[in-house]
């Protein structure tokens, strides 16, 4: 450890009271992307967030698109050969629904023991994601005060709209792609291996979405006047969708796997090496057994394979009571789960075919709100990751662990296309964090340690 370095995390250890305090200003504002009658609460947290910025040393500005403001923040380094990094964390928060199963309000922050976990932070944004760009913003702010300055050149963009699809993002970065390319990106949107493991994550699934709406009969139906005779648009589209998937739990549309890339016999056996128990996994969530493709691990179901998952059905009388109709229309909301070397367009094509040829006599289907990004995957042997790992180890005294990740991130795959900049995701969140629902909460030693690792790894990055 360098004197430096060494100043750098007593100060992040004498100030933790207040840099928590920080957070728990940032976690009042309800910044909710996805309800306009948050827009102003959204301005609020992007002006928090450059003045924060600014406090800290950064040129740093709040930036008007069409949607939510980005916030964009420079500190640049004279001479040497460190590369230039591009941080990127979002300020925006999923609404808080449902208000009755949160056991304090989720934008009054509070500090509560857990028996897992010891001291927690409970707020909505606690883990996703303020409480994780607060790390990276502490460690800078340590930095300055420690050191006289950061240790390498940092553009930092906080985005608004992550949680409402991301917008404007793209025309931001179109117009902005001079002032945001960088040599790396460093994304803090991801989690640990464990409570007390590190992690970095390499590879990312990709997604593609769209709702099928199957239409029978011109108008609703009697069902005893029609009944038996007509064709039921439910009936039809749930033996589609039954047929999608063999007794395997593999999926049955033609080329699906075409594309897919397998992992490296060496990735496999890191990941068998695991302490992962699917038994204890699927038990927190009241199922006991994987349901996906039957001859890979859990775990490979997880980060490696792709998936097609019916997210809901809506079709026919919902309400209280008995309806006795054959309804006119019955649709479905699907996501498919994207591994590297799959298109999403051409996987959307394929569940087009599989359903057309699927559809009987006096049936259409129409294909709605699809949207896709395809997976991304990174070389874990480049430097930039064996030094992050060198700088988690020495923190967290365990090796990081170089993890898939069953969901997506599509900046990080808009880094790639849009910037050529590929990105070194780390972040301190924990399974049981409860994002996206009541009670989320984000533990205090996540918080502190995270930042104590940024500190070290802005370190290790600038001597690269």
């Amino acid at each position: 450890m360098t004197d430096k370095l060494d100043k750098v995390l007593e100060t992040l250890d004498a100030n933790s009271e207040s840099a928590l305090a920080r957070l728990m200003e940032l976690l009042k504002i309800p910044s909710i992307s996805t309800n306009p009658a948050h827009d102003n609460d959204c301005v609020c947290a992007a002006q928090w967030c450059a003045a924060t910025l600014t406090q800290i040393g950064f040129d740093a500005s709040v930036r008007p698109t069409t949607g939510q403001p980005m916030v964009v923040g420079h500190y640049h380094v004279e001479g040497g050969n460190a590369p230039h990094m591009l941080f990127y964390g979002h300020y925006d928060v999923q609404p808080p629904e449902p208000l009755d199963e949160w056991d304090s309000p989720p934008f009054e922050p509070v500090l509560k023991e857990d028996p897992d976990n010891g001291t927690i932070i409970s707020a909505r944004g606690a883990s996703d994601d303020k409480g994780q760009l607060m790390t990276f913003l502490e460690a800078c702010r340590a930095w300055m005060s420690a050191a006289g300055g950061l240790p390498l050149s940092i553009t930092v963009m906080l985005e608004g709209e992550e949680e409402s699809g991301s917008p404007s993002l793209k025309p931001f970065l179109d117009a902005n792609k001079d002032e945001l390319k960088r040599d790396y990106a460093l994304v803090c949107d991801t989690g640990q291996w464990d409570a007390s493991t590190p992690a970095i994550t390499t590879l990312l699934r990709g997604m593609c979405s769209c709702e099928v709406v199957i239409t029978g009969p011109s108008r609703d139906l009697h069902s005893g006047l029609y009944g038996g005779v007509a064709r039921n648009p439910i009936r039809v589209l749930t033996n589609i969708l039954g047929a999608m998937h063999d007794e395997n739990g593999g999926v049955q549309i033609e080329g699906f796997y075409d594309d897919v890339q397998p992992i490296s016999a060496e990735q496999r056996e890191q990941w068998k090496a695991l302490p992962f128990d699917p038994s204890d996994f699927l038990g927190r969530v009241g199922l006991t057994a994987p349901a996906g493709e039957g001859n890979f691990t859990a775990l490979e179901q997880l980060w490696s394979r792709p998936t097609a998952e019916i997210n809901g059905i809506i079709g026919g009388y919902t309400g209280p009571g008995t309806k006795t109709v054959i309804p006119s229309i019955a649709s479905a909301k699907l996501t498919f789960r994207l591994v590297p070397g799959q298109d999403p367009q051409k996987i959307a094509d394929g569940f087009k075919a599989f359903v057309e040829k699927r559809l009987p006599d006096d049936c259409s289907a129409e294909f709605l709100g699809e949207r896709g990004s395809p997976a991304v995957s990174f070389d874990i042997s480049a430097p930039i990751f064996l030094k992050a790992a060198q700088a988690l180890e020495e923190e967290w005294d365990k090796p990081a662990v170089f993890m898939g990740c069953g969901g997506s991130i599509p900046i990080v795959e808009s880094f790639k296309t849009e910037l050529g900049m590929d990105a070194l995701l780390i972040g301190f969140g924990t399974d049981d964090n409860r994002i996206h629902s009541p009670n989320e909460k984000y533990n205090l030693s996540s918080f502190q340690k995270g930042a104590r690792s940024w500190a070290r790894i802005l370190e290790k990055l600038a001597a690269l």
